[in-house]
């Protein structure tokens, strides 16, 4: 007899069925870290060593909690709610819940697409991202521990951000966790998967649509209101899932009409698009889209999901636009025709019996979103770009005008739109109005309550017209991942400081000022030889605005990863491409193993890569994960004003010595060390602000003496440019003199000594007494107990 467990015979199995799944031969590629596919608790004491320096800092925007039936809540004044939670923990589980928001949205939609490739290509369509791409899928090496090779492969790293979403999600639930340092632990952990959810969603798309494979000098593609030949039917995505906008392009291409159309987008669905294809162009983010559908462009209009208006129908009857909806996470109340002839679904909408459909096949989309578009043209060729049909309609609209002030206390921006009323009803002079377009982010709550039903974003749109028509530019095509070979180049002089940081700059629209302020603040860091990498909405705003040559950054500056140039990854799931690099850095340069391994790399990240998320115009949920992932992968990410509404941020405390210690792993001892960075998140008021900030977060504990006398000098110089004056807390990032500007020295010496106390000798000019450390050149600095070094031995 042969034993097959205790107690159990071969010849006493009957009527049993023995079903062999899954054969899977694992690639012994790199030995097993210490938590690959971690659970909610593997990697919290990383959280806590982070949040324990970071301390978590809360901006409520109201005191109270209405999550339940037994409220409302009144939290404030250190009371409790009827579950017993208090205000900073309901706050942290509102922090929560956005990430897993977020998380969602981006797993979700690599959930959809990885379905949809396996059904058309296979579960064994290789990944191959280039040649020079040899560490592919950094992210889910890291935190999943397994290394995919093929589309099929990509469903287990899916499979562990899904069942971790939904873990985090559950503990959000009334009478549940209470700690805030355990949700902000958990919100780290979702926004961990939201990363590995990006980057399934990238890969896969890159290898099935032959996306740009990290290939540098991509085509410029057009970009801003002006951008369409208004002599052709106009056919306008809008979303973030490239699934349903391809189809259209074949079923042109096939037919040999593309030229006849004009094809563009609005969100990220118009970065992929132009990924798939250069002949596709871009209107720009989420606030061009009342001013393009105001604006009569689109002759049809074909959604997908995540940042796309929730009034489209309403939006789009009324200017006569078809549309075409093909998410299930957006079917809009519309009738679902999946299962009606192209003709009957065409004739449907022309004849404008529906105003839009509800069609999630991203074939059939293909074919009727071009035919539907060829018949509105032929019906309304000339009613392109006018928001009203007359100046004296125009005039009509702006003398409704009270100067009542309601749309002035709900905009965003509290923008004077009654002082621009004022004058243009006075003078008729539009200039006042014509300003506030640069500012406006078109959201339309101005109009909702304005109670004489004024049109204002149309009014607003109208005053400033030729300028919006022409602020138009060029975007760099998305690009996918960073190159090994760049990194090999760039590793060495970003970890020394050589090259003074990265600046990725990441986010959505909502800006405080002009659109412009982007430009500048990354020019000035473009222009010290920082590497500035963007995706999303930055990318595109980034290709609007031009210099007085008439050039974008992406013409001024080339689009490898190293100093001085611009990457533009591409969409919002191509920021895992970004974290991608930092992980590389760790990898390649550094010679760190990745596999399960995540601590130990986010570790050397915090303390020896000086890169720096920035979001200028933080907006939605995904804003929030996103950040929070790399918050916990050790960069510092850096928010425009309305990120505090977040209500959330992590702010070290230079003045608490005893939270800014690491271990020397060559002695093993803890260290004091300079509070670098002092943030992990945090908010800026105005982009002079935004670029001090930025050079200040870029400092690294690791730091040669080089490398930080090089990042000494620009912040040094950027708060005397934009402050008029050295900052205030520039000494307590001096180790030794070798790291003061040279040209600064002496003048820095003496504030050391007569301001600080510190000792000179002013003969050697060196600092005898002073620093938190004295330097060291061989310092390697870890915060993570080298628990790390039991598994590779």
């Amino acid at each position: 007899m042969f034993e097959l467990r205790k107690g159990i015979f071969l010849d006493e199995l009957r009527n049993i069925s023995v079903r062999i799944g899954e054969i899977v031969e694992e690639e012994e590629w790199e030995e097993a870290g210490p938590t690959p596919k971690p659970g909610i608790i593997d990697l919290r004491e990383w959280d806590h060593k982070l949040l324990e320096r970071y301390e978590p800092f809360y901006a409520p925007v109201q005191d109270f909690c209405n999550l339940c039936t037994m409220g409302p809540c009144d939290l404030s004044f250190n009371k409790k709610g009827a579950c017993g939670i208090d205000l900073r923990a309901a706050k942290a589980r509102l922090v929560t819940i956005a990430c897993c928001i977020g998380a969602s949205a981006h797993t979700a939609h690599a959930r959809h697409l990885v379905d949809h490739l396996i059904e058309e290509f296979g579960e064994d369509l290789r990944i191959d991202l280039g040649g020079d791409v040899n560490v592919e899928a950094p992210v889910i090496r890291t935190v999943v521990g397994i290394k995919p090779k093929t589309l099929g492969d990509l469903k287990k790293a899916l499979e562990w951000a899904e069942k971790e979403i939904v873990k985090v999600l559950h503990s959000t639930h009334i009478g549940n966790e209470e700690s805030i340092i355990d949700y902000e632990s958990k919100a780290m952990h979702v926004s961990m998967a939201d990363h590995v959810g990006m980057e399934v969603a990238d890969i896969a798309q890159i290898v099935a649509f032959g996306f740009p494979k990290a290939k540098p000098d991509t085509d410029l593609v057009p970009t801003g209101f002006g951008i369409v030949d208004v002599k052709k039917p106009v056919i306008v995505v809008v979303g973030h899932n490239v699934m349903y906008s391809r189809p259209i392009i074949d079923y042109l291409e096939k037919e040999g009409r593309l030229d006849e159309f004009e094809i563009a987008g609005l969100c990220c669905t118009a970065h992929d698009m132009t990924r798939y294809n250069s002949k596709a162009k871009i209107f720009g983010p989420i606030s061009y889209q009342l001013r393009v559908i105001r604006a009569g462009l689109p002759d049809v209009l074909v959604s997908d999901e995540q940042c796309i208006r929730a009034d489209l129908v309403d939006a789009c009857s009324k200017m006569g636009i078809p549309l075409i909806a093909t998410s299930d996470a957006a079917v809009r109340g519309l009738l679902n025709v999946s299962d009606w002839e192209v003709k009957d679904i065409v004739e449907a909408l022309v004849s404008g019996k529906l105003k839009g459909v509800f069609l999630p096949i991203p074939e059939k989309v293909g074919v009727v979103a071009p035919l539907v578009a060829k018949a509105i043209f032929e019906k309304s060729k000339d009613k392109k770009y006018k928001f009203f049909p007359s100046d004296e309609e125009l005039k009509a609209e702006i003398s409704k005008c009270t100067q009542c002030m309601s749309c002035v206390f709900t905009c965003p921006h509290n923008l004077r739109i009654d002082q621009g009323m004022a004058l243009a009803q006075k003078t008729g002079d539009l200039s006042k109005l014509a300003v506030l377009e640069e500012h406006c982010l078109a959201c339309g709550k101005c109009e909702q309550v304005c109670p004489k039903g004024i049109r204002i974003v149309n009014v607003i749109m109208r005053s400033n017209f030729e300028k919006l028509y022409n602020k138009t530019g060029k975007t760099r095509v998305g690009r996918g991942p960073i190159q090994d070979t760049e990194i090999r180049k760039v590793g060495q002089p970003i970890v020394f400081g050589q090259i003074p940081g990265v600046i990725a700059a990441v986010g959505c629209i909502n800006f405080p000022d002009e659109m412009k302020s982007i430009v500048e603040i990354l020019e000035e860091f473009l222009r010290r030889r920082y590497i500035v990498v963007t995706s999303g909405c930055h990318a595109m705003d980034i290709g609007m605005i031009k210099d007085e040559e008439g050039k974008t950054l992406y013409e001024k500056y080339p689009g490898n990863f190293d100093a001085g140039c611009i990457v533009n990854v591409g969409s919002c799931v191509s920021n895992a491409h970004i974290a991608g690099a930092a992980i590389k850095i760790a990898n390649i340069f550094a010679m760190r193993p990745l596999r399960g391994n995540y601590a130990e790399i986010a570790d050397y990240i915090l303390n020896r890569v000086g890169a720096v998320g920035f979001s200028w115009g933080p907006y939605s949920h995904k804003a929030a994960s996103i950040a929070t992932g790399f918050n916990r992968l050790g960069v510092p990410v850096v928010v425009g004003p309305h990120g505090m509404k977040y209500r959330r941020a992590y702010i070290g405390k230079p003045w608490k010595r005893e939270k800014w210690w690491v271990y020397d792993i060559k002695s093993g001892q803890k260290v004091f060390i300079e509070p670098a960075p002092d943030s992990l998140l945090v908010a800026v008021e105005t982009k002079e602000e935004a670029i001090v900030q930025l050079a200040r977060l870029c400092i690294r504990p690791n730091d040669t003496a080089m490398g930080r006398q090089i990042k000494l000098t620009h912040y040094i110089e950027l708060s005397k440019k934009y402050y008029g004056d050295l900052p205030d807390d520039w000494h307590l990032y001096v180790r030794s003199e070798a790291d003061l500007p040279l040209r600064m020295r002496e003048e820095l010496l003496r504030i050391l000594e007569e301001q600080h106390g510190w000792k000179i000798d002013w003969d050697k000019k060196k600092i005898l007494e002073g620093p938190i450390r004295g330097y060291d050149a061989g310092f390697n600095p870890t915060i993570v107990e080298k628990v790390f070094a039991k598994y590779r031995r």
